[in-house]
């Protein structure tokens, strides 16, 4: 790891990683050159990093002004340093990207997927993330019903709650017709909208709380098709008036990444209701939201010891209660129920080998194992370095997010991805 201190102020340290892949079946892009620079003074580069053969640069170390910035409400102070890269690899479109917020002890990852030359570039080569809604300054919520009347339409299941493979999100207020539609994965624009929406140094406890609200709202546009029954071909806006604010090419933190791992199959419920609760919420500061979640509310209770749970039941009352959807949409099989290790065998260890050989392709840091269903030492190092390479813990047991982070990565490796 490289230690980066230069012209930012301040007493604390952050890390960056950025992740290169292509458009094209999610491969990772070798030999990509990164220029960083402060966004502050972006044509005077301040370190050139290069991608691995996993599409990955190491992780640098930078300045960041103090944690207790993002931890205390009635700070005016940037609680984040704001940095521009620029990304060159042979054979596709450059990006440039600026306004990434890398906060302090924590990890902001990068992820950038490049257009091949061959494609037209249907987005302009920069991207400008904007603020985080903490510190920006957005239109608050228009208040809905908790639970909406459906219809159904025949698009979608309505007996069962389902998490989707991709929703669509127009990047814009609803009746803007000139705003962008993008197909997103879900977990993907979960942890876009938590890393937009809060601080990721927050407490485990408080990010769970507010990543539920998350995914319950999001849910619940998706079961009563709320837009489409409008007569929209999107399932949410990137609107905090009306829905959640997520943001293009965003800069997304290690801490919030691995609980959405971690619980995306999760939504909140109440007695007796089918669909997912539309759990809406604000800042609790700017805005006063009663009967509603307070993010700035849930961080102090999570700094008094509460669960997660807890913090929710604070805000939306004792009758809410965390759930599970019974499927995952566009996942080959469903999790065992059981961590696979050493000694583990069977047909689930045999699909765990075959994707993973099947992302060797793409991933050649990743090693081959034989198919065999008998899960040895060799197949315990492919997974410790899958885990190493997206993010999870490297312990080499195959629990619930790695899993479905496989099964992630195999889907969209073995999927020739349309170009947006």
């Amino acid at each position: 790891m490289k230690s980066l201190r230069a012209m930012q102020t301040g007493d604390e340290l952050g890390e960056l990683q950025v992740n290169v892949t292509s458009r094209l079946q999610n491969s990772p892009i070798e030999g990509a050159i990164i220029t960083l620079s402060y966004s502050g003074d972006p044509e005077s580069p301040v370190e050139s990093l290069e991608t691995d053969s996993s599409g990955q640069t190491q992780t640098v170390e930078l300045e960041t002004p103090p944690l207790e910035y993002s931890l205390e409400s009635e700070q005016e102070n940037q609680p984040f340093s704001l940095y521009t890269i620029r990304i060159r690899a042979e054979g596709y479109h450059p990006v440039n990207i600026f306004g990434i917020e890398v906060l302090p002890t924590v990890k902001a990852i990068q992820n950038v997927t490049l257009i091949p030359l061959e494609y037209e570039n249907p987005n302009d080569e920069s991207i400008v993330i904007p603020t985080n809604t903490l510190f920006g300054n957005y239109p608050p919520k228009i208040e809905e019903s908790e639970i909406k009347t459906v219809e159904e339409t025949g698009e979608i299941v309505l007996s069962r709650v389902v998490i989707p493979e991709y929703i669509v999100v127009h990047d814009g207020p609803p009746t803007d017709s000139r705003a962008r539609d993008y197909y997103v994965r879900y977990k993907d624009y979960i942890k876009n909208v938590a890393s937009s929406e809060i601080y990721a140094t927050w407490p485990d406890a408080t990010i769970r709380a507010n990543v539920l609200a998350i995914m319950s709202f999001t849910l619940n546009r998706v079961f009563t098709e709320w837009y489409r029954n409008r007569g929209y071909n999107f399932t949410i806006t990137s609107s905090t008036a009306y829905d959640q604010k997520w943001s293009y090419g965003r800069t997304i933190y290690d801490t919030i990444s691995r609980i959405v791992d971690e619980m995306f199959e999760n939504y909140l419920s109440r007695p007796n209701v089918l669909q997912p609760i539309l759990t809406q919420y604000c800042d609790g500061q700017t805005v006063s939201c009663p009967n509603w979640l307070s993010q700035w509310g849930s961080k102090y209770l999570g700094d008094q010891g509460y669960s997660a749970i807890q913090i929710l039941r604070n805000y939306y009352g004792n009758s809410i209660y965390i759930n599970s959807a019974d499927e995952i949409s566009g996942i080959p099989s469903s999790w065992p129920g059981y961590d696979l290790t050493v000694g583990s065998s069977g047909a689930k260890v045999r699909q765990l080998q075959q994707q993973l050989n099947r992302i060797h392709q793409n991933y050649p840091a990743i090693p081959t194992v034989t198919a065999d269903g008998i899960f040895g030492t060799r197949t315990r190092d492919a997974v410790r370095k899958f885990q190493s390479v997206f993010g999870l813990p490297a312990t080499g047991i195959v629990d619930f997010p790695t899993w479905y982070r496989i099964s992630d990565i195999y889907v969209a490796v073995s999927r020739i991805a349309e170009l947006q």
